[in-house]
């Protein structure tokens, strides 16, 4: 990008001299060439006043003598005649000769040496100014160059710490400042800044949020009643406030109550908050899930037999791959499966993962397999089925994974699903 920036900044430079270049030359050779046209000019009109003089005098003669009656009529109109044909000749020959082999042109000496010393001037400016042998070599400069990340991250806090000395009453710097101190385990200082921020704003979820998750992680992420206190303050003021759901979520994964974890991140996804990682919270609460389906299966037949019963609908999907896509997947890769509802928000209901090494494969989505949201699969009518063969271990499709999709259908039926499309 900076190396096309140079280039783009080198072009005008061109341009530049270029047209320097132009208009100086038009001012040396344009006066030049005007002055020697006046000159062919002026000398035309001195050579016809000349043949006008001569021709009166001439004829002032003639008529002289025939007044004195040195001359008849007949001679004194043939002499007249002979006269006015030789003006005219004279005339003719003036217009067609070319005047400028009888007129000694200027010399073009002086614009022609004023010419070099300007081309030669702009190349030694150009050469010493322009620096185009730099251009190839351009590389957009690196701050961090050689630096690790606790090095980047000091720095950043250092440059932060500097904004709000210079500006202390600038609460989004000291919001911003707060974040890199958790980034830096810094968490004191966290509280601090959150605490500043509260006394600039006043109080608000999106401030006890963070500081609750800064003094988390100095506690060792073990949940405290101070803590506790402080998530129960901010869910009062918004029970939907991202930061706070994040550390209930969390904690509670921690603790394995996946059911909490995914409650607390659906509440964040359903909110419709476009300042989230929406990709991240999925990914997020389908690992809860599968977490919640191990500890699931390891409970007694008679437990088991009654999560079943509760699914009384689901959607059986038949899995493969195109014969074409088939080299590519590797038995080390995950399919991701998951369901969302045809009609309202695009959220998944189901989701499910299995191995690559299983394919052909058929899994069977229902609540038991659920995102822990208020809307289950069983309370829809039809639902839309995605699959994404995860190179990565990402349930969100990056460059080089596989997916497919079931546009609709029809909860309590079956569908086939072919992994067709590669993600570019």
């Amino acid at each position: 990008m900076q190396t096309k920036v140079n280039i783009e900044t080198m072009t005008t430079f061109w341009i530049f001299i270029a047209l320097v270049v132009l208009v100086s030359l038009m001012l040396i050779w344009i006066p030049h060439f005007r002055q020697q046209k006046l000159l062919r000019t002026e000398e035309a009109g001195v050579r016809k006043q000349t043949n006008l003089e001569l021709f009166n005098q001439r004829l002032a003669t003639l008529e002289k003598e025939l007044n004195e009656e040195l001359l008849d009529q007949a001679e004194f109109d043939a002499l007249k005649k002979e006269l006015e044909i030789s003006l005219l000749q004279d005339i003719k020959q003036a217009s067609d000769e070319s005047l400028v082999n009888q007129i000694k042109p200027k010399s073009i000496l002086w614009p022609s040496v004023m010419s070099v010393c300007l081309l030669a001037i702009s190349g030694y400016l150009y050469q010493h100014l322009g620096a185009f042998e730099n251009i190839d070599n351009a590389q957009p400069a690196n701050p961090h160059a050689g630096m690790d990340a606790s090095q980047i991250m000091a720095q950043r806090v250092q440059m932060m710490e500097a904004q709000v000395q210079a500006e202390p009453e600038n609460s989004q710097a000291w919001f911003s400042l707060g974040h890199a101190y958790i980034s830096a385990n810094q968490f004191d200082k966290a509280v601090a800044a959150f605490d500043k921020v509260m006394e600039l704003v006043g109080k608000h979820a999106e401030l006890i949020g963070p500081k609750a998750t800064a003094m988390y992680y100095k506690a060792g992420q073990q949940m405290t009643p101070q803590i506790q206190a402080l998530i129960d303050e901010s869910l009062a003021l918004d029970p939907q406030d991202p930061s706070t759901l994040l550390l209930v979520g969390m904690d509670a994964f921690f603790t394995a109550n996946y059911q909490k974890a995914i409650d607390s991140w659906q509440t964040i996804l359903n909110s419709d908050r476009t300042d989230v990682d929406r990709a991240a919270l999925m990914n997020a609460i389908e690992t809860a899930n599968l977490r919640m389906q191990g500890e699931t299966a390891g409970m007694p037949n008679d437990d088991v037999h009654k999560q079943a019963k509760v699914a009384t609908k689901s959607v059986s999907i038949a899995i493969s791959i195109s014969p074409e896509l088939a080299a590519q997947a590797g038995p080390d890769d995950t399919i991701f499966v998951f369901a969302r509802a045809t009609e309202g928000p695009k959220v998944p209901l189901a989701a499910t993962k299995v191995s690559a090494k299983s394919l052909p494969v058929t899994v069977t989505l229902d609540d038991s397999t659920g995102m822990g949201g208020d809307v289950k699969l069983s309370q829809t009518a039809s639902v839309e089925v995605i699959a994404v063969l995860s190179k990565h271990g990402n349930i969100k499709p990056q460059a080089g994974d596989i997916q497919g999709k079931v546009s609709k259908v029809n909860v309590g039926d079956t569908a086939s699903l072919v992994l067709d499309t590669q993600v570019q």
